[in-house]
């Protein structure tokens, strides 16, 4: 495995594999940019993402017997063979199979959307402006192309893109201009898309933008406007959209099933084709993956984000029927190796196992890497184990399977193996680095240290070492190196720099000049480092702030901001330098000893205005906010987040009223505040500036690491933050104060996982405080 590679990376919502095994389907999804057809599966508690390689996948089209697949000059049609899915490895995983069996050379024509009307393939001829089937003679059949359309070339003239079938026939396509020139639609791309009938050749709706996918479900016309990041139904008489949903994204690839949609997102890209969109001037997120929604609702109810290595998505299928199918590509070895016959003949075929040989050691990494790369570590386990019993000093092979230790959080395991690859090659910065990791984890952090400062030894630009470094050095109370060994995030795969011609802040003069500083990673950590944003003040500058709009109602509340903006397009002309919020304590020189705590550093806006629901708590109660889980995106919410069932010790001591400050609350945890008899605010927590009016009202705050530890800590509300065994950097290791927040008290895991003891030292707080007499 090529640890340059991007690895494609995915995380979910907990409820997403049960919603594809609750409607018994399975999921593809074609992403062009990463060169992949991927199959998302359930697999007991998880989502199997299942990569296979194509060149330049964009429309596809897919039912339980066939799967067509539009590539860079041809379309691929697969069959599904079902006698071949049990033989596949593991044995008895598999219910269908996708076979190659006719490729069909279209030639370069930008294919877009395809659907099946019986057995008829149709597509949209992006490039040659119009709707096309096959035939066994041409390269394609053109069959429908808007009136406005005059000739047949390779111009792109309107960028015909989306197709919808009805009563099984074409009926609607969507375009982004209607315009006869060469590309001529890229003038208006922000608000020129139309919407065609294709029977009458009549234009629907215009002013759409950058329409997509647009589908007839239910009795009812639905499109993607991927300009405005929406799902949105048409109203066929008047031409109009009313919008159902508002995804974090740029929408494009869509499905049904039951009463839920299934949509595809991609980041933003940051090219002439995207920008001035409105997307790209209101987008808190800049999110890839599949959103479900609830179309009776709007409601968002689950979602898959990719987090590396995919950053858009074309189309989005569903495969009825099946759980757990395979898709096979043009890999040589395993085609060779596949035979499809006849159901009679197969029962005549005398099968003989393979003696694996030495030289088949490479062929079982790929296999392991393969399996790796869609996320299941435990076939990837396998694979790597046999590659070693063939040959014991296969050193990739042993770097990998330490990796899936390492990755399933089996670290006596996963140390065996790297200390092996470290025995037979010194210099092996990834071991190093690695155990490093381990080592973090399980406290041990003078051996991290080590470990980083041996990785970056043998390979000084190896950024990881370097930025975990910092972290175990500023978990450590280091401030002054860990803040600048963590500079080295902006080198790593998991961060994105801010790029612009204006220089990087180095703690120079600022008079009478002015510093774009921008927000990074999460919400929690914009809230802790906006105290910083006085002191740059203090320069005699002029500041920008770019941050989510979620926090500009907060944020507003700090005189020294003389503008805010969201992410998106500004004009390098308004900034001379600019800074990342994060990178202030080491600009400004921040040591353990001179963070700046002056509490509170935040308030609350409309401080006047009082909040809803909360007047009805008695008067003689303490008034108690809990928060339970963090986002499911972050990338260890598996250990900070805890189960509200874990807070039961609490929430059934008397005489305290227990408020929910969970902006999302899941349907299931619905039920159980109303049994435990906690008020949920959800619905009135639009923003943090609505959190932070609702923290204002409470007595105390008991929280999991979220964003809301950070707000009522920079509020200076007394706040309970329970932490995992292997907590962030910022709250150091055994404390149970933090320097960053005067007014919070830490409750720590005193062993992973176990947030059994933590909730019962909590309810001992309580006691201790006086609060009860008994729980």
């Amino acid at each position: 495995m090529n640890t340059q590679d991007i690895p494609l990376n995915s995380v979910h919502t907990t409820n997403f594999p049960d919603i594809l095994t609750q409607l018994g389907i399975s999921l593809v999804v074609s992403t062009y940019q990463a060169g992949k057809l991927i199959v998302l599966r359930a697999d007991n508690n998880t989502i199997n993402t299942h990569f296979r390689t194509f060149d330049r996948p964009m429309g596809l089209a897919v039912d339980r017997e066939k799967l067509a697949l539009g590539t860079a000059y041809q379309i691929i049609e697969l069959r599904n063979v079902p006698a071949v899915a049990p033989k596949l490895e593991p044995l008895g995983k598999h219910d269908a199979c996708y076979i190659p069996r006719r490729t069909h050379i279209t030639g370069d024509i930008d294919i877009h959307e395809m659907a099946y009307t019986n057995d008829e393939l149709w597509f949209i001829n992006t490039r040659f402006s119009c709707l096309c089937t096959l035939d066994q003679t041409n390269s394609f059949v053109p069959r429908w192309r808007p009136n406005f359309i005059n000739a047949y070339d390779l111009s792109d003239r309107c960028h015909l893109n989306g197709l919808s079938i009805r009563n099984n026939q074409p009926q609607y396509i969507t375009a982004l201009g209607e315009t006869n020139e060469a590309a001529g639609w890229r003038k208006n791309k922000a608000n020129g898309g139309i919407l065609i009938d294709i029977p009458s050749n009549e234009i629907i709706c215009r002013g759409l933008s950058m329409p997509h996918s647009p589908r007839w479900y239910r009795e009812e016309l639905w499109v993607l406007e991927s300009g405005n990041g929406s799902l949105a139904k048409v109203d066929l008489s008047s031409g109009t959209l009313t919008t159902v949903a508002q995804v974090p994204g740029f929408t494009r690839g869509l499905a049904f099933w039951e009463n839920l949609a299934f949509i595809g997102l991609s980041q933003i890209r940051e090219t002439a084709v995207f920008s001035g969109l409105p997307i790209t001037k209101s987008l808190t997120e800049r999110n890839c993956g599949v959103w479900v929604v609830n179309i009776d609702t709007g409601e968002i109810i689950a979602f898959l984000r990719f987090e590396g290595g995919v950053q858009e998505i074309f189309a989005i299928g569903i495969i009825p029927g099946f759980l757990f199918p395979e898709v096979i590509n043009w890999d040589e070895q395993l085609l060779g190796a596949t035979y499809i016959l006849p159901d009679a003949a197969l029962q005549e075929v005398e099968l003989t196992e393979k003696i694996l040989q030495p030289e088949d050691a490479e062929y079982l990494l790929n296999l392991g890497n393969d399996a790796y790369n869609q996320g299941n570590l435990e076939a990837a386990m396998q694979q790597y184990q046999k590659c070693l019993e063939l040959q014991p000093g296969y050193l990739m092979a042993r770097y990998n399977l330490g990796l899936v230790y390492l990755e399933q959080e089996q670290w006596k395991e996963a140390i065996i193996e790297l200390e092996q690859v470290i025995a037979t090659d010194p210099n092996h910065a990834e071991s190093y680095n690695n155990l490093g990791v381990i080592s973090q984890h399980e406290h041990r952090l003078n051996q991290a240290i080590e470990y980083y400062q041996k990785a970056i030894e043998i390979r000084y630009q190896f950024p990881d070492p370097h930025f975990y470094l910092g972290m175990a050095l500023l978990q450590m109370g280091e401030y002054t190196q860990g803040f600048a060994e963590s500079e080295w995030r902006w080198q790593t795969n998991n961060f994105t720099p801010f790029i612009c011609p204006q220089p990087l802040w180095d703690g120079s003069d600022l008079s009478g000049k002015t510093i774009l500083i921008h927000t990074e990673q999460g919400s929690g950590d914009a809230i802790q480092f906006i105290r910083y944003i006085p002191l740059v003040a203090e320069r005699k500058c002029r500041i920008i702030l770019v941050c989510i709009p979620d926090l500009m109602p907060l944020f507003a509340t700090i005189p020294q901001i003389n503008k805010m903006i969201p992410a998106g397009d500004i004009a390098t002309s308004e900034f001379d330098v600019y800074a990342p919020l994060m990178s202030l304590p080491h600009i400004l020189g921040t040591t353990l000893d001179t963070i700046p705590a002056q509490i509170p550093y935040l308030a609350v806006p409309d401080k006047n205005s009082a909040f809803p629901i909360l007047h009805l708590s008695q008067s003689n109660k303490l008034k108690v906010g809990i928060v339970w889980c963090g986002s499911p995106t972050h990338k260890n919410d598996r250990n900070r987040s805890s189960q509200l069932d874990d807070f039961a010790p609490i929430l059934r001591i008397e005489n305290i009223d227990f408020f929910s400050l969970q902006k999302v609350t899941k349907p299931t945890d619905v039920a159980k505040l109303q049994e435990f008899n906690v008020c949920d605010l959800s619905y009135y927590l639009r923003d943090y500036g609505d959190t932070a009016r609702a923290i204002a009202q409470l007595d105390l705050v008991i929280t999991v690491d979220t964003s809301v530890a950070h707000l009522a800590g920079a509020l200076g509300k007394p706040v309970w933050t329970l932490l995992c065994y292997s907590p962030d950097w910022r709250w150091m290791l055994e404390r149970n104060d933090s320097p960053w927040y005067p007014t919070m008290r830490l409750f720590r895991q005193s062993k992973p996982r176990d947030w059994v003891e933590v909730f019962n030292r909590v309810a001992e707080a309580f006691r201790q405080n006086g609060i009860i007499s008994k729980i």
